[in-house]
């Protein structure tokens, strides 16, 4: 079953309350937080005091996405908030295992993001202790990005190398996911997409019920067509 995390940064930071209630009332799996450091990427993202007042309004679990420098560093400053997720990228560090280490000795699932340049090969090692990979089809920082349509071929690459190696890891996409890309990406093998500004946090959508029910509705005649072809 494919999952639906809201990328929360892109919501209406005056109206969070009432957008977080409206992403329960759609049953989002999960919120997308990135915490940028203004150095890895040109941006800065969500700190820890407003992830923590977030999680005391809603039970949708967190998935935390580390697009810093020194993510070791990062993660300790958010690890008293349980997330169940978090994402430290395969170009911040060479020490994958120290950080995996971190992440799931404190009971939270581990996750590598990757780059759009990136190789797959950097994580192949890895695959087997990681809970998720997230794919990004944009460059990490901001929103509204071109879709690097190349990536397609690094989610069928990952998902080949994990079906040989009997590894099972939750290939999460993120980057411009909309109607007009969602069926490539779940053809592709995505498990996970983060939908943000160019989807259900358009301000052309108010109802996000309706649009994540439309969202799975086509999802759900892709898959049958996948079944149906094997």
């Amino acid at each position: 079953m494919v999952k639906f995390a809201a990328s929360i940064i892109c919501a209406n930071q005056l109206e969070l309350k009432q957008e977080l209630q409206k992403l329960e009332n759609a049953h989002i799996d999960m919120l997308h937080c990135d915490i940028m450091d203004g150095v890895f990427v040109n941006n800065l993202g969500m700190g820890p005091y407003v992830i923590e007042q977030i999680k005391e309004y809603t039970k949708i679990p967190l998935d935390l996405h580390f697009a810093t420098v020194d993510p070791e560093k990062f993660i300790k400053l958010f690890l008293y908030l349980k997330p169940e997720y978090i994402s430290f990228h395969a170009e911040t560090t060479e020490d994958y295992c120290k950080i995996i280490n971190l992440i799931k000795g404190s009971g939270i699932k581990a996750s590598i993001a990757i780059s759009p340049e990136t190789s797959v090969n950097v994580i192949k090692d890895v695959l087997k202790d990681i809970d998720m990979i997230l794919m990004m089809t944009v460059n990490p920082g901001f929103a509204g990005q071109v879709f690097r349509k190349e990536v397609l071929g690094k989610i069928r690459q990952v998902k080949e190398i994990c079906k040989k190696n009997n590894n099972n890891p939750l290939i999460e996409v993120d980057g411009n996911i909309n109607e007009k890309t969602i069926p490539d990406v779940i053809n592709a093998g995505a498990d996970v997409l983060v939908l943000g500004t160019s989807s259900i946090f358009n301000n052309k959508i108010n109802d996000y019920s309706h649009y994540v029910k439309k969202i799975k509705d086509s999802i759900n005649q892709i898959l049958q067509t996948q079944a149906a072809d094997k």
